[in-house]
């Protein structure tokens, strides 16, 4: 993967180049380590006098760069002369740009110091073609896309008047900042803003001086430079003023327009908020970076018959106007731009109070006010608890939760107003899912732990990303199975390890802490490997840990960092403090573990490094696939860097830190050894007939069991599968395919191995063997092998059938048994299983005569829906019904069911039409191009769609999106022909910027690539295998 602007040096240099005038510019500096430093040239922007680098001199008369060797810079006096720094220092390097004098420095020297941070621009020039223009043609005083440090945010007073009629809006923004050198530029954030008059004030005396600011625009960057007459002096408040303009955006992000229809058909219009990541800008000029944190004092201006909301309670509302209503809402505590929040709407709300006193309201459009109750509950039980896990209150007097009707992604954890899409909030209890009601619990959980992981405490930038999301998502399991115990969310977490491990197995992965530095590398961060990776490490944090110990660390860490801003490190460092690397900590469980000596049966203890541990795991990407040789009582481990592709894959060389648990067919007692070499051994008090590494599933690894491991695992599936946990049975389905893939175990072995799911009835091992079962004849749909794939398809239906005929068709059982019946009776219906697809036709045939208002079980309604979309009849009476829904649930059924058509001109139309928005939303179109791209004889359409309308697609839902990897993928992932490989890279390669270089079209090409050679190797094989007697299905 590109470097995104970074080049990272050798240990021993710190290399900083670049061009002034004639003269190129090369220093070095000795270090320790390997440091970051930007690779690209240092523009000289004469324009910004403030920004010229002040040049210490030693008393010889040479001058240096601080931090740097004089002997080694003294030739380079001429080019020294007219260096300028426009971009950041490099943390690596000892000491700023402007750090203070050394003291053997002269008086008069010093003077000049400070003289020169206001000298006059410097006589050598950026040429012309590398130096940025304003839209005025002039220069434009700053180059980086990252805003310089020494203008700080204090304090920002909004007010916002958003017309819901003619679509625009208006407002001013005053901000406090101050500067930490002198400096007559301010830089800020402002896209798609036109800004009609900026001012500056400062106090004189005893009243205000205003001065009038140039507006310098610089759409590139999203930038605009704010020229003052005057440098700023260091340290004194000034005030920004800037008024300006905009329309309400028709995208998903900034200040956007949102719609609903009533009952009666009228079309009603809201405003609503997205700004993260980087869409405050376009709400509100600002310093639109998480690092520059600082309260907001928000004013929204509205008509009477609307309400607005914000982060913090109103204080007062008044009437500016005739018709004009202004709401004045509380100062927020000191928080980042992107958790800014408004809406202006006709909302309807419920509320309720904590035991804390914090109030908790649900805001929905009217007619589905009554759906929010749940929520309401699942809120107040999920504040308490963190309150309680944290023991840090919950820092604001309310916490409003509000179901959008547009809603790009799941749900907005904006500090005091959350914002969900309608489907993640809303419960009907006579129509939502089992699902669904896990789904909207963990949803509001994640948002929840946000107000302390993200906002309380925020990364300093985008590439720690995860801090935020892999915490928010981790928590997710440790709330919900404490507050709502029925839900059994440990059953799904796995699930979340193995989706993130499909993505970083490949070469196109990326490690959880990356450097980024553009809004769309920004937005790709915001993927499995941040939120799924990132929680499943975690998880293998704690569980080796222990929960209390790493419960503590992260109280020390949100306690440490309130209010501030942290990279990686800051939490290593956090827990490092409760579990020291250099002695023993006391308390049992807490950092020392038992470890297993390589040379003899004792155990010792070690203690562990918690900040060299997850290093391995953060900064390096991909995780290990540690192999396992059982020789007597010995047991020998090796690790490897697991990474799909070629057979003859390059080797990284990474190691991890893993933190290896085993069980045996002698003991379940969990035993603990941190893996740290390439290689090692484990005696065991005996021989052993079967071996289980991994236990639960806590580790981030697979594991490969040589010689007749394998086949021992598999004997003990076959005949007594409860010997281990559902979570073991799972991971070790999982692995033998992921096997399969790099050539270390044969494609009959692993299909051996899942003919144990005969007698399987747990959710988390099944939904395994699915995930890797249906894959297989998605891959021959694409080659169109019909007899194999028929095959294939058949022997599923029977190696699940038992379990499929046990089903009941009602609502019967724990959260976990309605999840599976429901995938379970669609799986056999949509396989045109018989029994299933006579029971499904019934009901649909009584619920239709009814015209709909017969209810059915809620987990049998997505079976009976896809099978009564199969005729022209049903599809158009699923599609009426669809557009008199209230429930987001029912929607979601019947948006599935009408793309298992297989009618192409039904198909082609669900596709514009969920394009254009006017009856399913466009928030729903990357779902249904999906689910038209798995179908098979959709997948030409959607893939054809999606190349013909990519320009629309990328101004709808953002270059980098999350939206635009999964219609990216869902379009093309399952691809298994050559051919249709150079299709793909074909149109990429066409997209220049505007594409090409997105990370999801690596990882479709990697994965195409993957299925041509898997289906190359295996696909005869699979055929032979199918017709081999098999007595465990008889």
């Amino acid at each position: 993967m590109p470097q995104n602007g970074l080049r990272i040096l050798p240990p021993g240099s710190a290399l900083l180049q670049g061009n002034c005038g004639a003269h190129p510019i090369r220093l070095l500096k000795g270090t320790a380590g390997a440091g970051l430093v930007p690779s690209g040239p240092w523009k000289m922007s004469g324009a910004s006098s403030a920004a010229q680098l002040a040049l210490l001199h030693t008393p010889q008369g040479h001058p240096v760069i601080p931090g740097a060797t004089s002997g080694l810079l003294s030739s380079l006096e001429p080019q020294l002369r007219c260096l300028s720094l426009s971009g950041r220092w490099s943390s690596k390097m000892e000491s700023p740009p402007l750090g203070r004098p050394r003291a053997s420095m002269p008086f008069l020297l010093r003077s000049l110091l400070a003289l020169l941070a206001l000298s006059t621009p410097s006589q050598c020039q950026d040429s012309e073609a590398t130096s940025p223009k304003a839209t005025n043609g002039t220069p434009f005083p700053w180059d980086k896309m990252r805003l310089p440090e020494h203008v700080i945010p204090v304090h920002y007073d909004l007010t916002i008047h958003a017309n819901l009629t003619t679509l625009t809006f208006w407002g001013t923004t005053e901000v406090e900042v101050t500067a930490s050198r002198p400096t007559s530029t301010i830089i800020l954030h402002s896209h798609r803003l036109q800004i009609s008059k900026a001012t500056l004030r400062r106090r004189a005396g005893q009243g205000l001086l205003q001065e009038p600011l140039r507006v310098l625009e610089y759409p590139r960057h999203e930038q605009i430079a704010l020229l003052a007459p005057e440098p700023l002096l260091v340290g004194l408040p000034y005030t920004v003023v800037i008024d300006y303009a905009g329309n309400l955006s028709d995208t998903f992000h900034g200040f956007y327009k949102s719609t609903y229809r009533t009952k009666e058909g009228e079309v009603r219009v809201l405003a609503s908020t997205q700004f993260e990541p980087t869409a405050a800008r376009m709400a509100f000029p600002c310093f639109d970076e998480p690092a520059f944190k600082a309260n907001f004092s928000i004013k929204i201006r509205r008509e009477p018959r609307h309400l607005a909301i914000s982060n913090m309670p109103l204080v007062k509302s008044v009437t500016v106007a005739e018709g004009l209503v202004e709401d004045q809402f509380d100062v927020t505590v000191k928080m980042s731009t992107y958790l800014v929040a408004f809406i202006v709407s006709d909302f309807e709300s419920v509320s309720k109070v904590t035991k804390s006193g914090v109030k908790v309201s649900v805001y929905a459009v009217p007619e589905k006010i009554n759906q929010a109750a749940y929520a309401l509950d699942a809120a107040v039980t999920l504040l308490e608890f963190y309150e309680d896990y944290f023991s840090i209150p919950y820092p604001l007097p309310k916490q409003d939760l509000a179901a959008i009707p547009d809603f790009q992604s799941g749900a907005m954890e904006n500090w005091g107003l959350t914002t969900y899409r309608e489907s993640a909030l809303l419960f009907d209890v006579e129509k939502s899912s089992a699902s669904s009601k896990l789904g909207i619990t963990m949803t509001v959980s994640h948002e929840l732990a946000h107000q302390w992981f993200g906002n309380l405490v925020t990364m300093e930038w985008w590439n720690d990303l995860w801090l935020n999301e892999g915490f928010a998502k981790f928590m997710e399991f440790v709330s919900v199975s404490v507050t709502h115990p029925e839900l059994k969310v440990e059953d799904y977490f796995l699930g979340k390890c193995f989706n993130a491990m499909e993505v970083d197995a490949l070469n196109s992965s990326h490690p959880v802490s990356t450097p980024v530095e553009n809004p769309a590398q920004i937005l790709e961060m915001f993927d499995e490997v941040s939120y799924e990776k990132g929680a499943c490490i975690l998880n293998m944090l704690r569980d080796y840990l222990g929960a209390d110990a790493f419960k503590s660390g992260i109280v020390q860490y949100l306690r440490e960092y309130s209010y501030r801003n942290t990279k990686n490190e800051d939490l290593w460092n956090s827990m490092a403090r409760i579990c020291p690397a250099g002695g023993m900590q006391e308390t049992e469980g807490f950092c020392s573990r038992g470890q297993h000596s390589s040379s003899s049966s004792h155990w010792r203890q070690e203690v562990l490094d918690v900040k060299a541990m997850m290093n391995t795991w953060t900064l390096q990407k991909g995780f290990p696939l540690v192999t396992v040789t059982v020789r007597g009582r010995n047991v020998h481990l090796e690790q490897e860097h697991y990474m799909k592709g070629a057979d003859g894959a390059p080797e990284t060389g990474y190691l991890w830190h893993v933190p290896l648990t085993f069980i045996t067919s002698k003991s379940d007692v969990v035993q603990r050894f941190l893996l740290k070499t390439k290689t090692d051994v484990l005696l065991l008090p005996e021989a052993v007939e079967w071996i289980k590494f991994n236990v639960g599933m806590n580790g981030y690894y697979i594991v490969h069991y040589e010689d007749d491991g394998w086949d021992s695992l598999t004997g003990l599936l076959k005949g007594a599968h409860t010997a281990i946990s559902r979570n073991d049975r799972a991971s070790l389905i999982n692995s033998a395919f992921q096997l399969v893939s790099i050539g270390k175990l044969s494609i009959e072995k692993a299909l051996d191995l899942s003919l144990y799911l005969k007698h399987e009835t747990e959710i988390m091992p099944v939904f395994q063997g699915l995930n890797e079962l249906i894959p297989m004849y998605k891959l021959m749909e694409k080659r169109e092998m019909d007899e194999v794939e028929t095959q294939f398809k058949a022997f599923l239906i029977r190696l699940l059938q038992g379990l499929i005929d046990a089903q009941t068709w009602t609502d019967d059982g724990s959260v976990s048994e309605r999840m599976l019946r429901s995938q379970l009776l669609l799986l056999a219906c949509v396989r045109k299983y018989e029994p299933c697809v006579r029971q499904a036709e019934g009901h649909f045939r009584r619920w239709k005569d009814s015209n709909g208002t017969l209810s059915l079980p809620n987990d049998v309604t997505l079976a009976v829906f896809a099978v009564g979309a199969q005729d022209t009849e049903g599809w158009n009476f699923l599609y009426n019904k669809y557009r008199s829904s209230l429930s987001s649930t029912e929607k979601s059924q019947i948006e599935f069911a009408l793309c298992t058509s297989q009618d192409q001109e039904k198909l082609q139309w669900l596709l514009d039409d969920s394009f254009k928005g006017d009856v399913i939303k466009t928030q729903e179109f990357p779902y249904i191009l999906t689910l038209i791209g798995r179908n098979p004889v959709g997948y030409p359409l959607a893939w054809q769609f999606l190349r013909e309308n990519w320009n629309k697609l990328v101004q709808k839902f953002e270059l980098g999106s999350a939206s635009i990897a999964h219609m990216v993928t869902g379009t093309t992932n399952q691809f298994s022909t050559r051919a249709r490989l150079e299709e793909v890279k074909g149109f990429f390669s066409s997209l220049k910027d505007n594409g090409s270089q997105l990370r999801c079209v690596q990882q479709t090409l990697e994965t195409i690539e993957e299925n041509i050679r898997w289906m190359d190797k295996n696909f005869d094989k699979i055929r032979v295998w199918l017709q081999s007697e098999k007595p465990e299905l008889q």
